[in-house]
Formats: structure tokens, sequence, C-alpha cells
């Protein structure tokens, strides 16, 4: 099955504007056996079923990821990217 190359991941701040993160396909998959994205920086880091389901991981110690109010969907492709 191909998933999505690229997610934003939408989530809700105190401000006036969501904060919007965009994420990449890589080539891990999570403990639910789904697709790892991460982004730019490798600090992000979300497990996405093919129903949009979103699944945050810690990326180091001392971390409380948030669930973010959304995972959109940003182009579709088959494979991860290349690191």
């Amino acid at each position: 099955m191909g998933y999505p190359e690229s997610y934003e991941l939408i989530f809700q701040t105190t401000g006036a504007a969501d904060d919007v993160v965009v994420v990449h396909l890589t080539a891990r998959s999570g403990a639910g056996g789904y697709p790892v994205y991460e982004d730019e920086t490798g600090i992000v880091r979300a497990e996405i079923s093919e129903r949009g389901e979103v699944r945050m991981q810690a990326s180091g110690g001392h971390q409380a990821p948030r669930v973010p109010l959304l995972a959109r969907p940003l182009s579709h492709g088959t494979g991860p990217r290349a690191d």
C-alpha cells in the first residue's frame, strides 16, 4: 500500500493561529506497524495509519508530545524519503 510522502500536523495553540508542522515519510515503522513520519529536525515524530490516526513518538528524553488536531496529507507516494 502507498502512503502519503508527507503530512501537515496541525496543533491547537492558545494564540490566534494553529501551529503546523510538516512531517515526511521515513523507512521506519512504529509499534502499530504503520509508517513513521518526522520533521526536518527529527524532533517531531509520528506514526500515522492509513486512516490518518496519529500516534506521536518521543524523539528524546523528557518529551511529552501532544496529539495534533488533524493530520492532513500533502502528497501521495509509495516509499520512504531519501535520507
